[in-house]
């Protein structure tokens, strides 16, 4: 009885930790916002005068932004290098063609990110 039990579990836990991929509207949504606050962190910076700098009082806000905008360019770099890790994957074949294109990748996406902000 503890060996039909024990399957019973496992196809149990098999089933609940299966993959579930998020919905396209979720990754778009998320793509969006990201974009949103990098937008608005290099508004805010652009918006600082260099005298104001002077103070460092007044460093928390561009401080923020830079943080913010970074960690929004670094979520966009990574939900597009999800997105398009099966084609890599599909692509390459052997793991030091996968991890040259993956590097290849992620340079790409980078400078596309800097160069739209």
């Amino acid at each position: 009885m503890s060996n039909a039990f024990s399957g019973d579990i496992e196809s149990m836990l098999r089933a609940a930790l299966a993959p579930v991929e998020p919905p396209e509207r979720l990754s778009v949504r998320f793509e969006e916002t990201l974009n949103d606050l990098a937008d608005l962190a290099a508004e805010e910076l652009a918006d600082w005068e260099l005298k104001a700098m002077r103070d460092p009082r007044n460093w928390a806000r561009p401080a923020a932004a830079a943080a913010i905008g970074a960690g929004a360019g670094v979520g966009l770099v990574a939900l597009r290098m999800r997105s398009n890790h099966k084609k890599r994957v599909a692509n390459a074949s052997t793991p030091g063609e996968l991890a040259e294109a993956t590097l290849r990748a992620i340079a790409a996406e980078t400078r596309r990110v800097l160069d739209t902000k």
